[in-house]
């Protein structure tokens, strides 16, 4: 591409991760927008697991089974003359660290809530996130089918508890049983409500803001008390901002119900007008890597292993930050230095796939990998080397012995093991006395992920056994000495080979500072 045509494909790209706690309905309204990608003929949302119709954007067993996601799932469509990138975030808490490096990955980030639930715990963590990053967050309030808060009260809920301004965008006439449809502020017209079987109907408004009188929603009250609403609204809210949105000050709000399809896609096409084309990325050495700048270069945020279990695939995620990425161009890995060929590059509709021939800034796009990459890693393809910023990792807080039950298997027990620990959802250690593999993880349920994925995926029968709750901390290898190790504090090594100590408690830790004084150690990994 000459530098025109990138920059009119970089304008056209549109990259951002679903947020919510678990449960909200975010793999559902993911499954309708690629309904109108053309992507699926059907959404198959995560209640229809009896009809074995399961969601598109959960494609690991055991997400199937439990009707959960436990990995950041990335699928591509086009729509409205733009290229979609949308990455499908695990909203389960024990899962936070692959979403955390998810959204070093977008440009802006949709949260969805359930509009009877409101703020919860996990959509707080996560929104902090985007704050930090200044990523620009459009609301959907979803179960609008089912009875729920008062729509004053989840705004005034999301200002205070998030900090951040609400204009919302289109307002519900009812809810539950007595939904009618929505009042669109934005395209000032009346979205009736429908099931997906119905398809849309609108309703113009007139200048005053108002239905014609003699259609028949005019004559119930709720239709009034709408009214009444947007009247409060336009006098005492906020004012439309499109930059304050950009900056991550603002959140439009859109209500809607994602599992009956009522008021995604008028969500879809109005994200698509105000979201932002991909955006400069910082370097270590405080540089702006620009989208548009000529020379290719991203770095990997996500590694999966067993995407197809038949061909034991191992896939890096690269976010493309700058320039085109063209199939079998010559890249640097700059952890290494190490010059290679991309020959074998694939896009993702979570479990369809095809070969990538080219692709631009915005992009995502999954690598085939033998090994070579870790997660965080920056790959670029001119002659200036660069490194971007590093990505957030989270010192583990719960362990696990790991052995395998049948010795006769150790080959698959130990790839197993290798693959599933390069994802970065467990942290390997291995005991420096003994040599047991020893796993940590944010989570109890990356636990029983890893565990089911090493029987199905391996073929291999794991025995874990609970070491419970410890605080990790490094220590310098010039200041170690093996006889500090004790009961309290087992020293034991991480992938690296790096030592350090898992104390039981906060009172073995101190007691370990106050006997060795001249030792520093960190929790930095």
């Amino acid at each position: 591409m000459n530098k025109a045509e990138l920059q009119a494909a970089v304008a056209t790209r549109r990259t951002f991760a679903i947020i919510s706690h678990p449960d909200a309905g975010k793999t559902t309204i993911t499954e309708q927008m690629l309904l109108f990608g053309g992507v699926v003929r059907q959404a198959g949302t995560v209640k229809a697991r009896k009809s074995g119709n399961f969601a598109k954007s959960d494609w690991m067993e055991i997400e199937k089974k439990r009707g959960i996601s436990v990995t950041s799932s990335v699928m591509q469509f086009d729509y409205d003359g733009k290229r979609i990138n949308i990455l499908d975030t695990p909203g389960h808490e024990d899962f936070s660290e692959d979403t955390y490096r998810t959204l070093m990955a977008v440009d802006s980030a949709v949260m969805v809530i359930d509009s009877a639930k409101g703020i919860e715990p996990q959509t707080k963590k996560l929104f902090q996130i985007c704050k930090m990053r200044g990523i620009p967050i459009f609301t959907f309030m979803n179960k609008l089918d089912r009875d729920g808060r008062e729509p004053l009260d989840l705004l005034n809920e999301v200002e205070e508890v998030l900090g951040i301004e609400t204009y919302p965008m289109n307002w519900p006439i009812g809810m539950g049983k007595g939904l009618k449809g929505l009042y669109d502020r934005y395209n000032h017209r009346i979205e009736l409500y429908h099931n997906e079987a119905k398809g849309q109907t609108f309703l113009p408004l007139d200048d005053e803001g108002h239905l014609d009188p003699s259609n028949e929603l005019t004559k119930d009250s709720i239709y009034d008390d709408v009214l009444e609403e947007m009247e409060l609204i336009e006098e005492a809210g906020n004012d439309f901002d499109e930059n304050k949105i950009l900056a991550g000050d603002m959140t439009p709000v859109f209500f809607g119900s994602a599992l009956t399809n009522f008021g995604v896609e008028t969500f879809l096409k109005t994200y698509l007008k105000y979201a932002p084309k991909p955006t400069a990325h910082k370097t270590q050495a405080d540089e702006s890597i620009q989208p548009t700048d000529d020379e290719f270069s991203g770095f990997i945020f996500k590694i999966q292993a067993n995407m197809n279990p038949n061909h034991r695939d191992r896939i890096a995620f690269v976010r493309i930050c700058s320039g085109e990425f063209d199939r079998g161009m010559d890249v640097t890995l700059q952890r290494t230095g190490k010059k290679m060929r991309l020959n074998n590059s694939t896009q993702f509709m979570a479990d369809t796939r095809e070969t990538v021939e080219t692709a631009v800034a915005g992009d995502i796009v999954g690598l085939y990998d033998t090994g070579n990459f870790q997660i965080g890693d920056t790959i670029f393809g001119g002659k200036h080397a660069v490194q971007f910023e590093k990505l957030p990792q989270f010192t583990p807080e719960l362990f696990m012995r790991v052995t395998a039950k049948n010795v006769m298997k150790q080959k698959s027990f130990h790839k197993g093991i290798e693959q599933l620990v390069q994802e970065g959802a467990v942290q390997l250690y291995t005991s420096y006395s003994t040599g047991d593999y020893i796993l940590g993880a944010v989570g109890q349920l990356q636990f029983e992920v890893f565990k089911f994925r090493m029987q199905n995926e391996y073929n291999s029968e794991v025995v874990m056994e609970p070491m419970g709750s410890k605080t990790a901390r490094w220590i310098d290898p010039e200041q170690l000495d093996e006889s500090m190790s004790s009961s309290r504090n087992l020293l034991v090594k991480d992938r690296n080979g790096d030592p350090l100590f898992l104390f039981e408690n906060a009172f073995a830790e101190r007691w370990f500072a106050d006997k060795y004084p001249d030792v520093k150690l960190t929790s930095k990994l």
